[in-house]
């Protein structure tokens, strides 16, 4: 008879130390809303410190320590780490794991959404990086830092990490890859940028330059001409965006009332496309930020979310200013850059540099 299994006696705990781990593992829910997932390989931890070539001088930005698997290994290497984190039991259990150890003084915890946050100075940026916050996070360590950071080794859903390294004429090209040439070094899901900086970083305004890449990329399988000429919102945010350059630079306005006659061409040119080359709003891998229109989107760029809606005849009589605005953008995407019959899909980072500056000869900006 096989012998009967007795219990603990006075609730004596197990001799294995991994069954109370997993209890409290079980214990600890991850919130789903800020995209948690815990990095738990020490092997892939490892490769993302080295991987980062961090000097004992180096004040390293980490977002979201978790539990701070990853923040003692870069403790190991760097001169301080910033922590931020936007869970405040996560940031109690990073604080935990240094406490009364000689890292406690290296180690400075920050609570809050690091997209919203002015982060202090620091040298490198690793990040096991939370779902949510992929694309702001590349976006705001590429180009909206007045002092980028030396190198970033971010780990990525592998879905994101092929969107950051397509090229173009890839089915994932977007505006983010735009941002992301030559693609950056990727291992698995683990990717290594480094901003371009002197006379390689290009002298363009952030926010015309990512103003002008979500209108050519609502539809990324438009062309140019059908994005630009194509859309009544788009024409109605570049002539109220030329008025305020006129009244800026005093230039004279004729405001002549002309015929509407309905100049929203209906150039519904769309290569076939299927889900994964849909029109990127919403959604985690969205790359034009907030899914639900924050502030991390233009509020002139808003308006493009309701293209769909019936036509109807505009009250506002039509004046001449429209038509010079709708001529401008004419010559520049037939004329000057010859990308009107180009799908954004297909260009790249030059073209794109090309159409922004013949924009702004015109008097068209985007901020």
């Amino acid at each position: 008879m096989p012998k009967l299994k007795t219990g603990k006696r006075n609730n004596a705990a197990s001799g294995t130390p991994y069954e109370k781990a997993a209890a409290l593992t079980n214990s600890f829910k991850h919130n789903k809303d800020y995209g948690q997932h815990i990095l738990k390989n020490p092997g892939v931890a490892e490769a993302i410190v080295k991987k980062a070539n961090l000097k004992p001088t180096d004040t390293v930005l980490e977002v979201g320590p978790g539990t701070g698997n990853l923040t003692v290994r870069i403790l190991e290497s760097a001169k301080k780490v910033i922590a931020v984190e936007v869970d405040p039991r996560m940031a109690a259990e990073v604080t935990k794991r240094v406490q009364g150890k000689p890292e406690q003084k290296r180690l400075e915890v920050l609570l809050g959404d690091v997209i919203k946050t002015e982060l202090p100075h620091f040298d490198v940026c690793i990040s096991n990086t939370p779902y949510q916050i992929s694309s702001p996070l590349v976006f705001k360590l590429l180009l909206s830092l007045p002092n980028p950071p030396r190198c970033s080794v971010l780990m990525f859903q592998r879905e994101f990490a092929l969107r950051l390294t397509a090229r173009p004429g890839d089915p994932l090209y977007c505006r983010l890859s735009v941002n992301a040439q030559p693609p950056p070094q990727v291992e698995s899901s683990v990717v290594r940028i480094e901003p371009k900086t002197g006379k390689e970083r290009p002298g363009v305004s952030w926010e015309e330059w990512d103003g002008m890449l979500r209108i050519c990329f609502v539809r990324k399988n438009r062309t140019m001409r059908a994005s630009w000429l194509g859309m009544k919102q788009v024409l109605a945010m570049c002539e109220r965006n030329y008025r305020v350059y006129c009244s800026t630079n005093n230039i004279p306005l004729d405001e002549t009332p002309v015929d509407d006659q309905d100049d929203d061409m209906d150039l519904d040119d769309d290569a076939p496309i299927n889900e994964d080359q849909e029109e990127e709003w919403g959604g985690i891998m969205d790359v034009d930020g907030d899914k639900d229109g924050g502030e991390e989107m233009p509020s002139f760029f808003q308006e493009l979310k309701g293209t769909d809606k019936p036509k109807t005849k505009s009250k506002v009589p039509k004046t001449r200013v429209a038509e010079l605005v709708r001529e401008k953008i004419r010559k520049v995407l037939e004329d000057v850059t010859e990308l009107a019959d180009t799908r954004a899909g297909k260009c790249d980072e030059n073209d794109f540099l090309r159409l922004l500056f013949a924009f702004n000869e015109e008097g068209l900006h985007f901020s």
